[in-house]
């Protein structure tokens, strides 16, 4: 998959790229085709007059022909190939370096507005469970602040309007940017009990007196999640099963 998007970035760069050249490579082409028309010399020549204007005018200094129609010639063409080399310049720098720029204005537009927030609720893991989870918790209107590892899931956290970061929510640096000692709330949301216990203890560590919801796998892990200081565990398969029980 990797290796695919590479090689579509590369043709799309090529492809964006391809006008820009060819207009410059015609530029010179016409230059050295009126240059060699006009001035009456050879392609060697022409191709050092788009190098070195001011040859031109050395040349009519012993040269009959119409110089100041050259001259003329030569500004437009040569004004046509500043203008190509910046729009191919400019096309390169933008496919290269546009989006990881317009990314990391993101980035930085998120940790500016999560240093803003306070008593907000720490999600980590936007699978499934935890995106269902920031959803119904968004929809109440109290801040979610969604902490993911996996680049698509985050982009789809970003997509939903979630306040959002790229990281691994095991880490202290993570639940540290994501303002754990100012919320009110973590959710271990991932599906892997270990890491959700693993976040607890740091949580419970960074922030003693944030609340920590913790998602576990059965019993068995509810025990170790509440003896590592959850507040609250959450077995998806036992609450789906008392609502399927209730409906009946």
């Amino acid at each position: 998959m990797g290796l695919a998007n590479s090689t579509d970035t590369d043709r799309s760069l090529l492809r964006r790229l391809a006008r820009p050249v060819l207009a410059f490579v015609g530029l010179v082409v016409a230059g050295v085709v009126g240059f060699v028309t006009l001035g009456g010399v050879g392609v060697v020549n022409a191709l050092f007059w788009l190098l070195d204007p001011t040859s031109i005018e050395l040349h009519f200094q012993s040269h009959d022909g119409p110089a100041t129609l050259v001259k003329g010639y030569a500004i437009v063409v040569l004004t046509g190939l500043v203008i190509a080399g910046l729009w191919t310049g400019e096309t390169a720098l933008s496919a290269a370096f546009g989006g990881r720029i317009q990314e990391e204005l993101t980035r930085m537009q998120i940790a500016q507005r999560i240093e803003d927030l306070e008593d907000h609720v720490v999600v980590c893991g936007y699978g499934t469970f935890g995106q269902t989870v920031a959803d119904q918790i968004g929809d109440t209107d109290t801040p979610v602040v969604v902490l993911e590892h996996e680049t698509d899931q985050y982009e789809r956290a970003l997509d939903d309007g979630h306040l959002a970061l790229e990281a691994d929510a095991s880490r202290e640096d993570a639940l540290t940017d994501a303002g754990v000692k100012r919320a009110d709330t973590v959710i271990g949301a991932i599906d892997d009990t270990n890491a959700n216990i693993q976040i607890a203890v740091l949580a419970s560590q960074l922030a003693p007196t944030v609340r920590l919801i913790v998602r576990a796998g059965d019993q068995q892990d509810e025990t170790v999640a509440r003896r590592v200081g959850a507040d609250e565990v959450i077995i998806p398969e036992v609450v789906s099963g008392k609502q399927v029980c209730e409906r009946l």
